[in-house]
């Protein structure tokens, strides 16, 4: 029997504790699924990215994979190779 993973989610984060860690990460998240959604709108895969770049593909997925946390060159270069810019802002919290 497969338990589907909304429901293992949902039991996960009744924990305070690993509900308060999940928050923390929310933002590096965001960040890689605005970059997956903004190379897929440029019709690009991630090799494409990656030549452009001048990188492997390897160090593009992990950019889009909210793990790891790219430097501030690396997401303008990422932006460069797909034909966007990257606009910086601060929000309240």
């Amino acid at each position: 029997m497969t338990i589907p993973f909304s429901e293992t989610r949902k039991r996960l984060l009744s924990n305070p504790k690993v509900k308060a860690e999940y928050d923390k990460l929310g933002p590096q998240f965001e960040l890689a699924d605005e970059l997956i959604h903004a190379r897929t709108r440029a019709k690009l895969s991630q090799e494409e990215v990656a030549k452009r770049m001048g990188t492997t593909q390897s160090v593009v997925a992990k950019i889009e994979s909210g793990r790891a946390k790219p430097s501030v060159r690396s997401l303008e270069r990422y932006a460069a190779a797909i034909g966007a810019r990257i606009v910086y802002q601060l929000l309240p919290a």
